[in-house]
Formats: C-alpha cells, structure tokens, sequence
C-alpha cells in the first residue's frame, strides 16, 4: 500500500521507470469504489472501455460510447485524490481523423478531472497520438492484443508477432505517448520491448518484465464468475460474498427478522 498522498503525475511514471519502481493500475467506472482504491494507493486508474464486457455485460467493448466514458469518467476522477486517472477513448472516437481523436480527447479533459486518455494502436495510431498530445493532452498507448480490434484477430487471442509488436511500441513511444499498455503477449517479448521503449510498460497477460500491471477490477474481484482469463488472478471471491449477503437478506426479510427494533423508527 502506498503511503505518499502526493497526487501522481505524468511525469512520475517516467521518474518510476528510470528507479525500477513498479507501477500499479487498476479499472474503475464508479465514485464509491474509485474512492476506496485510491485510498489503498493504486497508482492509477483506467476508465477503461473495458465497462463493455465489465459493467454492461455486453461480448465486446465496441458499443462503449464516448458519452458512457465521460459519465463514469467524472465519477471516478471526483474520487480521485493521489491516483492518476486515465480513460479509454472508446471505439470510432478517434478512428475518423485526427481532427475528431483531438476533440473527442478534448472532451474528456473538460468534463471530467482525467489527466490522460488512452487510445489503441502502434505504427496506425502514431500519427493520431502526436496530434493529441500536440494539442496537450497526454496519451497512453495500448498494443498488442486490443480490444477494439477483436473481429479483425477472430477473437481474443495472444499477439505474437514480434518484429511488429516491437515497432508498433516504438511507434507509439515516439509519438509521445507517457505510457504503454502491453496485452496478452509473450512475457519474454514484452521484457524485450519494456527494455527497448523509454516509456513504461504497463502488462495484462505480459509477464512479470513490465515496468508495471493492470486488471480489470471485476476480474481482480471474482465478480465475473463465468470468465476467469488465465492471466488475471482473483484477490476476492466477491461474487460468492454478495450473493451470500443478498441471500441473508432475503431470509431475514421473509422471516420478518428485518428491520427489528433498533433499526426502526418511533
């Protein structure tokens, strides 16, 4: 648990990068539990278009809009005291042009508190990560396995083109971008590419060689109980704890135990 309360900056993940600190992320699309993450010292926070699959039960994140990112998006940054809050540019919010990626990136800056966006993509991308850092808002990279590219790969499956994955990190690291999320890559690769890049590497299905790891909060949580992804581990089981809580509930509701006496007013 981190115990400097100091807001983190961009800055600070190339300072961690340089000292071999390891930086720690996580997903969050809402105040209440944005709020105890922050409090636990995550370092940053991704309002990820993850809440496809997370939060909206839908197959994929492709039906995510920029609307739905901004609303939690608020949320989450007004929770916010020390982690550095990043949200995802959905699918088709940066695709168009670069003019449409600057204003659609610009308008997460105005109406949240969010000190980064991320966008996916390598070499394609690299010329959309300079215009909106250019216009200064900072950039996070995401290649390799990306979600917004599932129908072109068939399917969620480990990227393992080498020569490409490491010119596309190359790419994004020379546009701009302050970070990259490497995804569901072979870990010996992603070491060769975290060593090679001058920004951090942030894994998810990485292997332990990157400067620092993300989940996805439902999955660190047990909530998805039909989907457990091999590189995700569970630190709770809460799935099985609010249905135990809910079914409590239940009982004491049918039994007529609750509300008693204290929890009534006269």
């Amino acid at each position: 648990m981190a115990t400097d309360r100091q807001p983190v900056t961009i800055p600070d993940f190339a300072d961690w990068k340089r000292k071999g600190r390891r930086i720690s992320v996580l997903t969050a699309y809402e105040f209440s539990i944005a709020k105890l993450l922050d409090q636990a010292g995550v370092d940053c926070l991704l309002v990820g278009d993850s809440m496809g699959t997370a939060v909206q039960g839908r197959e994929t994140t492709l039906s995510v809009t920029l609307d739905q990112i901004v609303y939690h998006a608020e949320m989450v940054a007004r929770a916010a005291q020390r982690a550095l809050v990043v949200a995802d540019l959905p699918f088709l919010s940066y695709h168009v042009s670069r003019r449409h990626a600057i204003r659609s990136a610009g308008r997460i800056f105005k109406e949240t508190r969010c000190q980064a966006v991320k966008l996916e993509g390598g070499t394609r991308a690299a010329k959309t990560i300079r215009a909106v850092v250019d216009a200064e808002m900072p950039v996070m990279g995401h290649i390799g396995l990306t979600p917004q590219s599932v129908r072109r790969f068939g399917g969620y499956k480990v990227q393992r083109a080498a020569d490409a994955l490491r010119a596309d990190a190359q790419a994004v690291a020379e546009a701009g971008a302050f970070a990259l999320v490497l995804e569901c890559i072979p870990a010996e690769l992603a070491a060769t590419i975290t060593a090679e890049v001058p920004i951090p590497t942030i894994g998810i299905g990485a292997g332990a060689g990157c400067d620092g790891q993300v989940l996805v909060l439902h999955d660190m949580l047990g909530l998805l109980e039909d989907f457990r992804p091999r590189f995700a581990r569970r630190y709770l089981e809460a799935g099985e704890m609010i249905r135990s809580a809910a079914a409590r509930f239940i009982k004491d509701v049918e039994s007529g135990e609750f509300p008693n006496e204290s929890e009534s007013f006269h």
